[in-house]
């Protein structure tokens, strides 16, 4: 009997309780968790929060994911206004986020960009963080209006201009009305939220080559994550998926995508029917840019007092980022970004590998995109190991010039490793393209066809002599005859035969006999420029170089040699040469007694190494042969 009047009980106050909540929403709606009223979503459409009416102890909300796709809201605390603290002119708002999640995993990596809303009008977006062990989760908050700026700047770099795929009707509806840096700061503890690289597909050596090359740049900091399948799907953005974008999303800006990736992640702070902003601050702030843009699921947030970050899976392909600046990152739904295509075939005996790739197209990281990559492709094979020497040949087509050719060789056992001095030789040879300031098209694709040979190729020259007497006569031929040695092999003999010109006339003549290196040193001398190269001449040294597993005779000349522009000029008449000391002394030239020309090669077996002088006397008259 007691229990039924305390069941009747609670039924007769109960809508006396849902009256009292009714009125406490309506006129109290401050008073409500934040978990309350996130069941709606974000606000996407109440305006802005004015930097000039923040003050200390507002209440609001700000929007993250810390699993799967749905932004989940935190109740945050403004503590007040650090003026010029990201600069001149450029405050941050200090606040202190509370709820069971934040003040359990802090101020997350990939947390940046999340929206701070107040009264359901967007505020900014949580951007720095304060300390690297503070227990309480205390952020900085980027003021929207300095993001905004980013939004109004013009559109540049896109392979397919804005438009080009229109929004969904869905995403027409966010938004209906609108009112009108990566490291550390000055202060040491005030820092941006880090913005963690997905690195999928990499081993944990590629990834220590990327954190080494890039350390100091921001992207060195790598989080777990994966594809999750967008590497392997159309580029083209789906409709679908930016439909889904809502601020407090989580997006991914691709620096290389395909068989493998790397992503940086943030959260999105605004949304329009055509473009969003994430971040708060910028990945390196390159200023214009072109980036892939994707949907990103995030599978868990990691806890950790030294480094929380939020593990994910890239998605669909929603659009383009196309600006890296000092207060937000910008992307355009429906917009392509223009990425390098890069090919690579890795040949071990009868089997064959590929990976395909696009990369980014932005000095200085293209490069190292291409070293990271070509890494990978020759290190994930059980047949590699230090031992393994490699062939790589292949092509970079640029706009506008015939492909420039790659011809390396690279040989086991010796120094960091031939993987990763290949990788990185590769990589040189490639900046010196890609970075031209003469370069006025784009770089259209990378193509390299490596060869894994599994043992060491190393041949050493260890002698070289004339077969016959050293008294010779102009048009004679003479017989050099070169000893090598391969690596852990028996010596064996080289003959070349040598046609001496008949232009010759008595004297002392010198042959050099060489591997490719020396020969094209000799032949393009050192010299010191007053500026780089340019593009041509980069190009053209680039044709010239010759192969390294041949043994080459060469004649050292009694005549001018001049070396410009990448072209070498052999056999140059006094008055030339006297014409081209001024540029000697400029620095644009370099002028040589001695005229370095291939007489003859032939093949070494391996990648040689060594070099040798011959002397020849030249007596007037005919010669016997």
């Amino acid at each position: 009997m007691e229990t039924r009047l305390k069941t009747l009980s609670i039924r007769a106050a109960t809508p006396v309780l849902a009256v009292v909540a009714f009125v406490a929403i309506l006129f109290f709606p401050e008073c409500i968790p934040a978990q309350t009223k996130a069941s709606a979503g974000p606000p996407t459409s109440s305006g802005f929060y004015p930097l000039s009416e923040v003050h200390r102890g507002l209440k609001g909300t700000a929007w993250t994911v810390f699993t799967g796709s749905e932004p989940e809201a935190m109740d945050v605390e403004i503590l007040g206004v650090l003026r010029g603290a990201r600069g001149p002119g450029h405050d941050m708002i200090l606040a202190q986020l509370h709820g069971t999640k934040p003040e359990y995993t802090g101020v997350v990596a990939g947390m940046s960009g999340s929206p701070v809303y107040i009264d359901d009008r967007l505020l900014g977006s949580l951007s720095y963080r304060i300390g690297q062990f503070s227990k309480d989760p205390i952020a900085g908050i980027t003021p929207i209006e300095q993001m905004l700026e980013v939004r109004d700047l013009p559109v540049e770099n896109l392979a397919v201009p804005p438009g080009a795929v229109d929004p969904p009707a869905a995403l027409s509806e966010l938004l209906d009305q609108e009112p009108g840096r990566s490291g550390q700061f000055q202060q040491a503890v005030i820092q941006a939220m880090e913005t963690p690289l997905v690195m999928s597909g990499f081993s944990p050596g590629a990834i220590q080559l990327w954190q080494k090359r890039m350390t100091g740049t921001g992207l060195d900091i790598v989080a777990a994550g994966g594809m999750g399948g967008s590497s392997h799907s159309s580029s083209e953005p789906s409709a679908k998926a930016i439909a889904g974008i809502v601020p407090g999303s989580a997006v991914s800006a691709q620096l290389v995508r395909g068989d493998l990736e790397i992503a940086a992640t943030c959260t999105v702070t605004y949304v329009d029917p055509k473009q969003l902003l994430a971040c708060g601050h910028p990945i390196l702030q390159a200023g214009a840019v072109s980036l892939p843009m994707t949907a990103t699921e995030v599978v868990t947030t990691l806890a950790s007092p030294l480094n929380a970050f939020k593990i994910v899976n890239t998605g669909a392909t929603i659009g383009a980022f196309t600006d890296d600046r000092d207060s937000a990152i910008r992307g355009l739904f429906g917009a392509k970004a223009r990425m390098i295509p890069l090919h690579i075939r890795v040949h071990e005996g009868d089997k064959e590998r590929r990976l395909n790739a696009e990369i980014l197209d932005m000095t200085p990281l293209t490069p190292q995109a291409v070293t990271v990559v070509l890494y990978q492709a020759l290190v994930q094979d059980n047949n590699s190991s230090l031992e393994t020497s490699y062939h790589l040949t292949g092509n970079v087509e640029l706009d506008g010039y015939p492909p420039s050719p790659l011809d390396l060789w690279t040989a086991g056992g010796e120094g960091l490793g031939a993987a990763l001095e290949m990788a990185v030789r590769t990589g040189d040879q490639f900046s010196r393209l890609f970075s031209s300031g003469s370069r006025q098209g784009m770089v259209r694709a990378v193509t390299l066809d490596v060869t894994a040979v599994p043992n060491r190729v190393g041949v050493e020259l260890v002698s070289a002599k004339i077969e016959s007497s050293d008294m010779v006569h102009a048009g004679d031929t003479v017989v050099v005859e070169a000893t090598l040695r391969p690596w852990r092999q028996p010596t064996r003999d080289v003959r070349i035969r040598v046609k001496l010109p008949a232009r010759l006339q008595s004297g002392n003549l010198r042959l050099l006999v060489s591997d490719a290196g020396t020969l094209d040193r000799t032949l393009d001398q050192p010299r010191m420029q007053s500026h780089p190269p340019n593009l041509e001449t980069t190009l053209a040294l680039a044709r010239r170089q010759h192969p390294a597993d041949r043994l080459y005779v060469s004649l050292l000349m009694p005549e001018t040699q001049a070396g410009m522009e990448g072209q070498t000029l052999t056999g140059l008449p006094l008055s030339m040469a006297n014409a081209l000391e001024p540029l000697r002394t400029a620095q644009e030239t370099t002028l040589n007694g001695e005229s370095a020309e291939v007489a003859g090669e032939a093949p070494a077996g391996g990648l040689l190494s060594g070099f040798a002088l011959l002397n020849l006397r030249v007596e007037a008259g005919g010669g016997l042969n």
